[in-house]
């Protein structure tokens, strides 16, 4: 399968069953499937259907029999609590099957759900992989959520048990989940029958006798268990989207087509080999924690970085590099955030030189958009590719990249490259017609999605279709908007409620963002449409300065202006823009334009469960007031 880019895209999207055939016979079945790709109840495609499998025995067992016990499966790096372990894939395979065995002795088999809230450490992972050996669901939930948003989700996937842990570490600060999980469990209407806590020597949780379970009382009790088959179709995991209002969606993801897709891309888009180190610097509580910590690595017999910690502050803006120095680390994914934070506070680049970065190759950046000015940024610093990707929460691998194991292509700044294969990612008017390359719209793909994606959302068929399928019928709809340059290149503008409209004109936030982005003292900035009574709604920037910069901040907005109306012209408007100490952001880092655009406004805000911090926003609220918005109309 490897070479030529495009000659595998082409077969990729011609003859999708000979692609994915050929991709399924890296992975080990308990029995054959009998249809690749089954389209017998459009618009719910499923993939491999027929066939049995155990992903957990694909990560761990067959390793070992390969006689790969001894190597390197996870390497758990912990700054803050200064801790570095090495797991064997023999180590993990005793560690995986025990707890397996304690949760059939909880009562949890297959088809069962079971949530994990949990930090990163590695019995997040091993809780995970134990889900998977016996056939149950898991459901992660991000470690420290609030109750009520927790108990949201206790009550959608009814889970048999949850397991949990002591605390959090969230720089040096300890966040106690005990209490936070009995209020959960107290505003739930389901009430699981177990909790298995694990105990951290940062603190200490109160266990209620009868339901919860130490973990390592667990574990001294329980016999290993082996692995179970489930159907290809059968569900691996819910992974809740962090919707701010209403229900959020739990987002289903099946063994077959999962574990299949995720071996793929290791080889092909990030150019890992087996024994080779992989290290997704994001959390197990959201996707790429799912898909590149645990699964995508050990499922292509690869070692994984399991780190707790942050960019900087942990100590210094030389975390990153400490790690990938330390321990051999060939690529790094991460999210244009992280780097952002290490390039306010390390413009020069300090302290990567400190670091013998030399088996660094290449660095994956998604999660957000990606501006220019980072990605080259990033690129004269280290020296080696920076890869912009783009995927979703809900398609669980990349959509567009540049395939680095299969033929990397030129890089082009602001860009993703091109669709991987599997992907047909087109282009459309709000009518659903398809555009020619140059011109703007929406972002779909066109069904059937590859294997690894959203078969449906968890018990809501319904839900699925009204979300993604019914808007352009015949494709799923990404909510992004973008386009194709004449090259073929995809460019990805941000989400369609970031296009605003300044008296008729529409106009995308991400545009301004990457001109501002440019001027050498801004390190990152925001830009938000805030709602006017004469133009319907406005351009407002919020700008974070890199460390060291001093100087009249009315000549930093004015040059601003100047360059927003140089390079996308006088019809955007962009007038205003404020000096923030911070952004408000998701933990895994994504800029809560939405949230802002609503202060703004002068809605009332509750902070959104997935905020890094509720305190910014009262900093962002102060900034708005400044410059007359955020008062109530």
């Amino acid at each position: 399968m490897a070479g030529n880019y495009s000659t595998s895209y082409e077969e990729s999207i011609k003859n999708p069953d000979k692609f994915w055939d050929k991709a399924a016979q890296d992975i080990q079945w308990y029995k054959p499937y009998t249809k690749v790709l089954d389209d017998s109840r459009k618009p719910f495609y499923r993939w491999f259907t027929g066939g049995e499998l155990n992903t957990c025995y694909n990560a761990i067992d067959y390793h070992v029999e390969k006689g790969k016990k001894d190597q390197t499966a996870v390497i758990y790096d912990s700054p803050v609590t200064g801790t570095v372990r090495r797991i064997s894939y023999g180590e993990l395979l005793e560690l995986v099957s025990r707890f397996a065995g304690a949760l059939l002795s909880c009562g949890a088999g297959r088809g069962d759900t079971v949530i994990l809230y949990m930090p990163m450490i590695p019995e997040a992972l091993i809780a995970m992989l134990a889900c998977a050996r016996i056939g149950a669901i898991h459901s992660v939930v991000f470690g420290g959520f609030a109750p009520p948003e927790l108990a949201i989700r206790i009550d959608d996937a009814k889970p048999k048990l949850i397991i949990s842990a002591s605390c959090g570490i969230e720089g040096n600060k300890i966040i106690d989940y005990k209490p936070l999980l009995d209020k959960a469990l107290e505003l739930s209407r389901h009430k699981p029958a177990r909790c298995i806590v694990y105990q951290r020597k940062q603190a200490n949780a109160s266990l209620i006798p009868g339901r919860d379970l130490d973990w390592n009382t667990a574990m001294r009790d329980a016999k290993p268990a082996g692995c179970v088959p489930v159907k290809s179709t059968d569900p691996l995991y819910i992974l809740y989207t962090s919707g701010t209002t209403g229900m959020p969606k739990g987002v289903v993801r099946d063994n077959g087509g999962h574990a299949v897709a995720l071996k793929w891309s290791m080889k092909y888009i990030y150019d890992i080999e087996p024994g080779d180190l992989f290290w997704a610097a994001s959390d197990v509580g959201w996707v790429v924690g799912h898909s590149y910590i645990v699964y995508a690595p050990l499922l292509h017999g690869a070692a994984t970085v399991l780190y707790e910690g942050k960019p900087v502050g942990t100590p210094d803006p030389g975390a990153f590099w400490r790690v990938i120095s330390q321990h051999g680390v060939k690529a790094l994914f991460t999210a244009p955030t992280a780097f952002r934070a290490i390039k306010k506070e390390d413009p020069n680049g300090e302290y990567i030189r400190k670091y013998d970065l030399s088996g660094f190759k290449n660095l994956f950046l998604a999660g957000e958009r990606l501006d220019p000015d980072t990605h080259q940024w990033a690129s004269d610093m280290l020296k080696i590719p920076v890869v912009d990707h783009w995927w979703q929460t809900e398609t669980g691998w990349a959509i567009a990249a540049n395939c680095m194991g299969l033929e990397p292509l030129p890089i082009k700044p602001g860009s993703p490259t091109k669709p991987v294969p599997g992907y047909r990612v087109v282009i459309l008017d709000g009518e659903g017609k398809e555009l020619p390359n140059g011109t703007e719209g929406i972002v779909a793909l066109k069904l059937p999605l590859p294997p690894g994606t959203l078969p449906t959302l968890w018990n809501n068929d319904e839900k699925y279709k009204e979300s993604y399928l019914d808007m352009y019928p015949g494709y799923y709809f990404t909510g992004d908007g973008g386009y194709y340059d004449r090259d073929g290149y995809l460019y990805i503008m941000g989400r369609v409620d970031d296009v605003i409209n300044v008296a008729g004109h529409r106009l995308s936030t991400g545009a301004m963002e990457e001109v501002i982005a440019t001027h050498p003292d801004v390190a990152e900035c925001a830009v938000i449409g805030a709602a006017d009574s004469f133009k319907g709604q406005l351009p407002v920037g919020f700008v974070v300065l890199k460390a060291g910069v001093t100087g009249d901040q009315r000549d930093l907005v004015n040059d601003l202006v100047k360059m927003v109306r140089e390079q996308i012209g006088a019809l955007a408007c962009f007038k205003q823009a404020v000096v923030v100490k911070r952004l408000p952001k998701t933990r895994s880092g994504k800029i809560l334009r939405g949230t802002m655009r609503k202060m703004a406004d002068g809605e009332d805000v509750k902070p959104p469960s997935t905020i890094d911090d509720p305190a910014i926003l009262d900093e962002i609220k102060e900034s708005m007031s400044s410059i007359g918005y955020g008062k109530k109309a």
